[in-house]
């Protein structure tokens, strides 16, 4: 019962930033964590950072100093600040949602998350 809503996505050279946002709304729970994942075309599903709901992050290392996340828990909003950006970031991004205080390494696993958005493109040209 938690709808999550991503906007930011585009298209960028490479080296240049984007920020993604993604809001939650519905009855959601007062504590909650939030991951961003990506698919690029003809790959799986990957991790790319997760928020716990005290601001605890945790990265992919492909992303680790160019991606920062961040959350507003005043308006249930979480963002993804992508620097630098390379063609391998590109890809359908979304983010995850989890209702609940437990935060750790399964926070880069797809099965800790309960609810998804929809997902917004992001394309990096050369």
């Amino acid at each position: 019962q938690v709808q999550l809503v991503e906007s930011g996505g585009g298209l960028v050279q490479a080296g240049g930033s984007l920020r993604l946002s993604c809001a939650a709304s519905g009855r959601t729970f007062s504590w909650y964590a939030m991951g961003w994942f990506r698919q690029a075309p003809g790959k799986d599903r990957a991790f790319v950072a997760a928020i716990s709901w005290s601001g605890s992050p945790h990265y992919a290392d492909s992303v680790k100093g160019r991606f920062t996340v961040s959350r507003d828990n005043a308006k249930n909003t979480v963002y993804l600040q992508m620097n630098n950006l390379k063609p391998e970031d590109t890809a359908v991004y979304y983010c995850a949602y989890h209702g609940g205080l437990g935060f750790g390494p399964g926070a880069g696993q797809a099965t800790f998350y309960d609810y998804w958005g929809q997902g917004t493109q992001v394309t990096v040209s050369s």
